[in-house]
């Protein structure tokens, strides 16, 4: 006698039962995408770094996606001697470069899934005393002001290993002092302050910086801090010798600045404004000034002219401290401000309509000691 194989037996699937595994893939799925990265809707919090210049390291911070607390985590080995102070974030947010005042170098570290730092290699050599850093739109190149050098060094990225190598024609003489440095949202001008009252302008393409016709062009004095506009039609200076902010327009074609109407503005209080950031909606200038007299200024933008008029109940005294820098929540919902000599950074959400900032819950923020800047990865 033989005996067949019977024949496979078709295992019927109810519609309810596929619709109930499609919606299980998809959360899965969901899920694996937002353990993979540290600011993803699905997590509570997301990363942003402050360096300790007197610490010699970097320190991570936790900020609560709903309402702006701060966690201060985990900081990286300290190293006698560094004094870092300016972060650039690389757009892909895989490096994260750490200008070393104190060293002449920049050190990159690898940012890992949850936010961690660790060390990529040994640090990259620069000018004298370097402040701050940006890194260009497409990530490819980092640019660095050297103040004692008077010049702005570029430097090539690997985009595979974040490594860094000098650019052609680099560094680049940006006159007297050069520290705050700013990019347009094109790319295409690079602007430095020069605090003897100036702002140095560049036309920048292929990693080779060229000064634009007529540039330095005058600020205000003391003109520690600038920043570039969404549009990128508008440059604003604060002048912390002057106690003002000064404004220009950009020509989107050689980087030229002119003045703007009624610049430079002026706040009924306060005094050296040494900070100054514009809200993620273009429509708010937030300056602070340090001392005993701190306050925060807010300046609403006009969107056609980029003239600036103070906001109802500005200049807002909110806490005695400092401002060292004011840094935006991307997302548009708070921004952080850290105190001259106090071991914090405070936080406030506000009305992007009326300008107007509150102290966020428990703030301010402790971290392990007096920050230099901070970014937030967004």
């Amino acid at each position: 006698m033989s005996f067949q194989k019977p024949a496979p037996v078709a295992l019927k699937v109810f519609p309810w039962v596929q619709w109930f595994l499609a919606i299980l893939a998809v959360f899965f799925a969901a899920f694996a995408v937002s353990c993979g990265g540290t600011n993803h809707p699905a997590l509570a919090t997301h990363a942003a770094y402050v360096t300790l210049p007197t610490q010699g390291s970097v320190q991570l911070l936790r900020i609560n996606n709903a309402t702006g607390e701060i966690t201060a985590d985990a900081q990286t080995p300290p190293v006698a001697g560094l004094s870092p102070k300016g972060l650039a974030l690389h757009p892909s947010k895989k490096f994260l470069y750490v200008v070393n005042s104190g060293a002449d170098s920049i050190s990159q570290f690898n940012i890992a899934s949850d936010g961690t730092l660790t060390a990529s290699g040994s640090a990259t050599p620069t000018g004298s005393a370097p402040f701050q850093a940006v890194i260009d739109p497409t990530g490819q190149y980092l640019l660095v002001t050297n103040t004692l050098s008077d010049n702005v060094s570029v430097f090539s990225i690997d985009s595979g290993t974040g490594a860094l190598t000098p650019a052609p024609r680099s560094p680049v003489y940006a006159n007297p002092g050069p520290s705050a440095i700013a990019i347009t949202p094109s790319g295409s001008f690079v602007f430095v302050t020069n605090p003897i009252g100036y702002v140095t302008a560049f036309s920048f393409s292929g990693g080779v910086l060229i000064e634009v016709p007529k540039s330095p062009f005058a600020a205000d004095r003391g003109d520690a801090a600038l920043v570039v506009d969404a549009t990128g039609k508008y440059l604003y200076t604060a002048n912390t010798t002057a106690n003002n902010v000064s404004g220009f327009s950009i020509d989107g074609s050689s980087g030229a600045l002119s003045p703007l109407q009624n610049s430079p503005y002026t706040s009924a209080a306060g005094s050296q404004p040494s900070a100054i950031a514009i809200d993620p909606t273009n429509s708010i200038v937030y300056v602070t000034t340090p001392g005993s007299s701190f306050s925060i200024w807010a300046f609403s933008i006009n969107q056609t002219t980029g003239v600036l008029a103070p906001v109802p109940s500005s200049p807002f005294n909110l806490l005695s401290g400092g401002g060292l820098f004011v840094v935006m929540e991307p997302s548009g919902s708070f921004f952080y401000v850290a105190n001259q000599g106090s071991q914090n950074v405070a936080g406030y959400s506000y009305n992007s309509g009326t300008g107007t900032p509150s102290a966020i819950t428990n703030s301010p923020f402790k971290t392990v000691a007096t920050p230099g800047s901070m970014v937030i990865v967004h």
